[in-house]
């Protein structure tokens, strides 16, 4: 695997707080972290120690109160709704809850972040939602709805909407915590391959040691604050 080379994510003196009854509770503590185009990296720590809350500053779902997030050479905050959209729109995520639609047909589910591109149609979305499903081993299951699949199988189609519009940048909140040893390195390995094709930065926060062995860089939080890296 070649080495990290060109920064997509840059993290500076970084800090939150969160309301706790009538006090203020800060979660990080002084972040400072760069992140690289091509690089897969796993951020460990105890409960409580402000994995998800990092994963979601820079996945621009909570705001920056203080300290600097540049994602793509643009900085997170502040910024206007629309702007927010389209940082958005170069992030893939993925999350212990696979998050699919009923409703929809898992080719649907997949093709549904290309109805907001005005560069996609209808058939161009359908084509690369199909090809990207084929290619993770669901090219027989397109016309299944969630409910008729495993959890593995779930996973896969979470993975392929997440990266269907191949983001700069993928974040991936305890990924394997429902899967069991194979079904999880199965999905790691996939996240990896699929994210690296097209040199996404690839941020797994997790508790699993099995992405250790996919991580090219382990970061450890405790209380907050940055305590290692290796």
């Amino acid at each position: 695997m070649s080495a990290p080379t060109q920064p997509i994510v840059n993290v500076c003196g970084l800090y939150h707080s969160f309301q706790e009854g009538g006090s203020s509770k800060e979660v990080l503590h002084g972040i400072d972290l760069s992140f690289a185009r091509s690089s897969i990296t796993a951020i460990m720590g105890p409960s409580g120690s402000g994995k998800t809350t990092l994963l979601r500053l820079i996945g621009a779902q909570y705001g920056v109160q203080r300290g600097v997030i540049h994602l793509d050479n643009q900085e997170l905050s502040p910024h206007s709704q629309t702007e927010l959209v389209d940082v958005r729109r170069k992030i893939g995520f993925i999350f212990q809850s696979h998050h699919l639609i009923a409703s929809l047909s898992i080719l649907e589910n997949v093709q549904m972040p290309l109805s907001f591109d005005p560069h996609e149609t209808t058939q161009t979305s359908r084509e690369k939602a199909k090809s990207l499903l084929v290619n993770i081993g669901l090219g027989d299951h397109l016309k299944k709805r969630p409910d008729q699949l495993s959890g593995g199988q779930k996973q896969r189609v979470a993975i392929a909407r997440a990266l269907i519009r191949k983001p700069a940048v993928v974040l991936a909140d305890e990924p394997t915590a429902s899967l069991d040893q194979t079904t999880g390195r199965d999905v790691v390995k996939l996240i990896s391959d699929l994210a690296l094709s097209h040199q996404a930065a690839v941020i797994f926060v997790t508790h699993d040691p099995r992405i250790l062995d996919f991580a090219q860089r382990t970061i450890h939080l405790v209380d907050g604050r940055l305590v290692k890296q290796l």
